[in-house]
């Protein structure tokens, strides 16, 4: 046999470089990438609880912010005439013992109580997140950090908030006025009591990236570390820093309401959840739909909170992601 007899191909099998690629090949070829964004969406809206739940929550937003250009009512205006009423036309949700319409004070608390909650989750966010990036980045600052962490875990949270409001009331109060200073210290007392969660969930995520090896890469080539942290760490634990957020707003505004019941909150002229529910605890037996209203307010809020980061927290978790 000669050479050329030998090296000739078989009729039936073609070249590599012509090969027919497979169905594979092809579906990559015509499909471009999927957006990570696009899996975190399908994920989210399959969880039925968290669709219901930010659903609720806009509504929310929107009736406490929007709804009083549509109601003329004002939350503070006072008509002894129209005190103590029921339910009505006039007056939906009824009026209270000088008269001024709940519906209007109800919108009037809700904006308040939500403008609390999300400035302290955003004020918790920020202490959380910053102290557990430098614990789980700096091995010097991780020590200290945490026991300073585990530190404010074990100070008891009411007394501590309680006296607090005794400690800053008057100050602040004198420096911003009334409404001003009390929400500067309920922001204030809310955030730097609230930060601990978010910061252990941060360092040790933190501590699980810094010796990943596109972080390993990235220092090799000589990154500072202020890029770092801000180009390749801080991006891979936005996942449970906002899942941090959704669950800080339900916290903030069950302790703002809190404070509020007790009367240590605004002023009673001021009106919350919170401190409609304190009012309404002298008209229990007379008017039980008085404590109904913002304590179903209060509810639905954090609870469309807890099932929004709920679904969150799965749709941003790639090892849960699709089950």
């Amino acid at each position: 046999m000669t050479d050329k007899e030998r090296f000739v191909p078989d009729e039936g099998m073609a070249p590599a470089s012509t090969s027919v690629p497979g169905a594979g090949a092809l579906e990559e070829l015509h499909n471009p990438a999927r957006s990570q964004w696009l899996d975190v969406w399908d994920q989210f809206k399959s969880h039925r609880g968290a669709l219901m739940g930010g659903a609720l929550f806009l509504f929310i937003i929107l009736g406490v912010y929007l709804g009083p250009f549509f109601w003329d009512l004002e939350a503070t205006q006072i008509d002894i005439r129209a005190r103590n009423q029921g339910p009505s036309w006039a007056h939906p949700f009824g009026t209270d013992q000088l008269g001024r319409d709940m519906l209007a004070r109800m919108m009037a608390g809700g904006a308040t109580s939500v403008s609390v909650g999300l400035t302290a989750m955003l004020l918790a966010l920020f202490l959380g997140s910053f102290i557990g990036v430098m614990a789980g980045f700096f091995k010097k600052l991780d020590g200290p950090l945490m026991r300073l962490t585990d530190l404010f875990l074990a100070l008891p949270l009411l007394p501590l908030l309680l006296v607090m409001m005794l400690l800053f009331r008057e100050p602040l109060n004198a420096a911003f006025g009334p409404e001003q200073g009390i929400f500067i210290l309920i922001v204030i007392s809310i955030g730097v009591t609230s930060w601990m969660p978010t910061a252990r969930i941060v360092r040790g995520d933190v501590l699980a990236l810094k010796e990943r090896e596109f972080v390993m890469a990235a220092r090799s080539i000589g990154t500072t570390n202020s890029g770092l942290i801000t180009r390749h760490i801080l991006p891979n634990v936005l996942s449970p820093i906002m899942v941090s957020a959704t669950l800080g707003i339900a916290t903030a505004i069950i302790t703002e309401s809190s404070l509020s019941f007790l009367g240590l909150g605004f002023p009673p002229d001021f009106p919350t959840w919170g401190r409609l529910l304190f009012d309404a605890t002298d008209y229990l037996q007379q008017h039980p739909e008085r404590v109904f209203w913002p304590g179903m307010a209060i509810s639905l809020t954090v609870l469309s909170v807890n099932y929004l980061g709920d679904g969150l927290r799965d749709a941003l978790d790639p090892r849960i992601r699709g089950r």
